[in-house]
């Protein structure tokens, strides 16, 4: 069925005169990613053609997903808005409070037994509110919202990283903190700094083992993981054209690893051919009338360096599978004879443990069969599996489905493991060690996004490596990480070498989807009556209590931890287990910045308290600096809080005390999460002047009474040894920002507002 089927006619009866409006305020043709922009203005009236980069605007999104982790905190915050509906369509998702451990039934039912509060928590508050509820097991947010929301044309945003996943049907689709749902389900403006324009041009076609993984690998590669940092990639070209709608949002997704704001690709027929199919023809049959304006102007696509800030070209004939990591995504590597060699001078264990396939990024049906291929070949060929095999649908419809074709029977055949339709080892929730810390060196790969240090299984010692499915597979059925399908042999049951030929697949099944129970529960029309209820001796959710603003006389401040290095939303607020505290604030800030690494002694929650000069964990530390009433700063490297949209990792310094963040750079989400919750996030000036500040520091703000947009600020940094250092410091608030600092948060203002 086709949800909110008026909402996108509306979108779709108002874009080409946004779009020819936009064209005039420009003076120029424009790109899918503009159109889409400026045809979701907040003042649809605006004479003003947007600096990219610079300029703050103000947008009206569509629609809203959240998934169970994050929905909590951010229905928490909504609840205290003062509305009785939310204000556009919403959802919530629950997919990452189920570990994976035995199989689908047994992990689906012990996830209801230990997480029942909290799914029972979301269920009411989405039906109070009228927010659509998928229920645990229904599959992973990104595949779930492309099989049934994501439109051409349209804007989403999501309280996960990975809402991006929804530019594999045209969509912008952002990934936010949860005070930036909120205030859109309150019906206000959502901010957004005019993003910068990356235009990626394919060529040729892919062929072979090479797969829409591999683009988006070889992207990161390009780019780096903040290469794409306040900006939109647009996906152009025949190679584009010729790729599934699937194997779009597989390249989309991973967009997250580069920084991106979001990835999108113009409209045309492979989308049109899987909306169809997941039952939606009459959103096809509404893009078709405006399909001119869902995608790029002509003049764009001929000449893009004349309307990209950046363009990047890559022959899709020419591209081989790759292998990114360990422990970061852009660490790209052919298959083979590279690998062997990198892998020996770094010393990476060429033995592989596990493939694990699924994900938001890889779990569709097309990728589920091109991996059911190699896993068939090595059935017919006599081949044992080297390495375990896990397998995460990406829904209950492509469970049913794979499993009513018997690709799921496949994978069975040789042991592999189905776990439930849920994110599982991709964000931690793998109980694959008892204990983690202590587990031993070892390599996997797998098809999901991201590969930092201990994010699959909590093992600082687990080298993981980004693949596609099918390249998966074959390296699990061969236990070798340098492993080359296209060129090595491998010795069967009966002592014979035999290869695999290359990966076959569907785009779409053949059969068309089906599905018994998708798992979804409309909310009431009128949720008044649903009570709500939290515990208040709850250990797993708690009501919150607004931030107090933390005032423009800030002196006497200490340092709680220098970071050094890659410093992500993993290292400052860990999900795996904790992500059962993700709905009470104080619990989950145990766990704050517990993964960053300390400057001084380069050991990890192991800071000096100020206040006895004894080194203890960074939450002990900061909790007796909150109880002596002492602010405390955080100091950090570049692309600070890059990886999940987690707003825990703003929230939690915030609740214990922290007043400011100070780095070489932020990654975008987090910068704006840190100013949602009322918090100072700067960077250097001078970015050696990181090197200046000292274990023992006393800190000093000389200027914040004259906070201002576009003004630096200055810190006295005053040493042990009583010498000082003043380091000056940028910040990118504009006025409506400084209001939520003043305030104490954005939602401190929206309930002001509301009031």
């Amino acid at each position: 069925m086709a949800f909110d089927i008026d909402m996108i006619k509306k979108v779709y009866a108002q874009v080409a005169e946004r779009v020819d409006a936009a064209r005039g305020v420009t003076g120029k043709p424009l790109t899918l990613s503009e159109k889409i922009l400026y045809s979701h203005l907040w003042d649809v009236k605006t004479k003003k053609a947007f600096t990219r980069g610079k300029d703050y605007v103000d947008f009206a999104p569509d629609r809203i997903a959240c998934q169970d982790a994050t929905a909590q905190m951010a229905l928490l915050q909504f609840m205290q808005a003062g509305k009785k509906k939310v204000a556009v369509p919403t959802t919530v998702h629950c997919d990452h409070l189920i570990q994976a451990k035995v199989g689908a039934d047994k992990d689906l039912q012990s996830a209801m037994n230990t997480s029942s509060e909290v799914f029972n928590f979301l269920e009411s508050v989405s039906d109070k509110y009228g927010i659509g509820f998928w229920k645990p097991g229904a599959g992973i947010i990104h595949q779930v919202v492309l099989e049934n929301y994501a439109f051409p044309g349209g804007m989403m945003i999501g309280t996960d990283s990975h809402t991006v996943n929804a530019g594999g049907l045209g969509m912008v689709a952002i990934g936010v903190g949860g005070a930036d749902a909120v205030d859109v389900m309150a019906g206000m403006p959502w901010e957004l700094k005019f993003p910068k324009l990356i235009g990626v041009k394919l060529t040729g076609k892919l062929s072979g083992w090479t797969a829409p993984k591999d683009v988006i690998l070889k992207v990161a590669e390009i780019l780096t993981v903040k290469g794409g940092t306040d900006a939109i990639v647009e996906y152009f070209g025949p190679g584009a054209t010729s790729m599934s709608c699937t194997g779009k949002g597989t390249i989309c997704n991973m967009g997250a690893e580069i920084g991106a704001t979001t990835s999108t690709f113009g409209y045309d027929e492979s989308m049109e051919r899987y909306l169809r199919a997941t039952e939606r023809a009459e959103v096809a049959d509404a893009a078709n009338k405006v399909k001119e304006h869902l995608t790029a102007d002509p003049e764009v696509y001929a000449n893009p360096e004349q309307y990209f800030d950046q363009v990047i070209e890559i022959n899709l004939s020419e591209l081989g599978p790759l292998l990114n990591g360990p422990f970061t995504p852009d660490l790209s590597t052919e298959v083979g004879i590279a690998m062997t060699d990198k892998a020996k001078a770094n010393d990476w264990p060429l033995q592989v443990e596990w493939g694990l396939i699924g994900s938001c990024t890889n779990s569709s049906y097309e990728d589920l069969s091109r991996a059911s291929s190699i896993a068939q070949q090595a059935l017919d060929k006599g081949l044992k599996m080297k390495s375990e095999l896990g397998i995460n649908p990406g829904s209950e419809q492509v469970r049913y489905t794979a499993e009513r074709d018997g690709i799921l029977g496949i994978f069975e055949k040789l042991d592999a493991k189905i776990f439930t339709n849920a994110c599982g080892p991709c964000i931690g929730q793998w109980a694959r060690y008892s204990d983690p810390k202590n587990a031993p060196k070892n390599s996997i790969v797998h098809s999901f996004n991201r590969n930092f240090a201990k994010r699959a299984d909590g093992n600082p010692n687990t080298h993981a490596f980004v693949a596609s499915p099918e390249l998966t597979a074959a390296i699990a059925v061969s236990g070798r990480l340098d492993f080359n399908p296209l060129t090595d042999k491998l010795l069967n049951e009966d002592g014979q070498e035999v290869m695999f030929d290359e990966p076959t697949g569907w785009e779409l099944p053949p059969k068309g989807f089906e599905v018994e129970d998708a798992g979804y529960l409309a909310p009431q029309e009128d949720g008044s009556n649903v009570e709500v209820k939290v515990s208040p001796t709850s250990e797993r959710l708690q009501l919150l209590t607004p931030f107090e603003p933390i005032g423009n006389e800030i002196k006497g401040a200490k340092l709680l931890i220098k970071a050094f290095g890659k410093c992500t939303t993993d290292h400052i607020s860990m999900a795996g287990p904790w992500l059962r505290y993700r709905g009470h604030l104080d619990n989950i800030s145990n766990n704050c910045l517990i993964g960053a690494v300390n400057a001084y002694n380069k050991k990890t929650n192991f800071v000096k308290n100020q206040l006895n000069g004894e080194y203890d964990g960074v939450p002990n530390v900061q909790r007796a600096y909150k109880a002596a009433g002492v602010p405390t700063i955080v100091v950090g490297d570049h692309n600070y809080g890059e990886g999940s949209s987690r707003e825990h990792a703003a929230m939690e310094p915030r609740h214990l005390g922290v007043v400011a963040v100070i780095v070489k750079s932020f990654a975008r989400i987090h910068e704006t999460n840190l100013k949602k919750q009322g918090m100072l996030g700067l960077t250097f000036v001078n970015e050696a002047d990181y090197d200046k500040i000292q274990e023992d520091d006393t800190i000093n703000f000389l200027d914040l009474d004259a906070f201002a947009p576009g003004k630096t600020l200055n810190i006295e940094f005053v040493h042990a040894d009583g010498s000082k250092d003043v380091i000056e410091v940028n910040h990118t608030y504009n006025d409506s920002q400084i209001e939520w600092f003043k305030e104490g948060s954005a939602l401190n203002l929206i309930k002001k507002q509301n009031a």
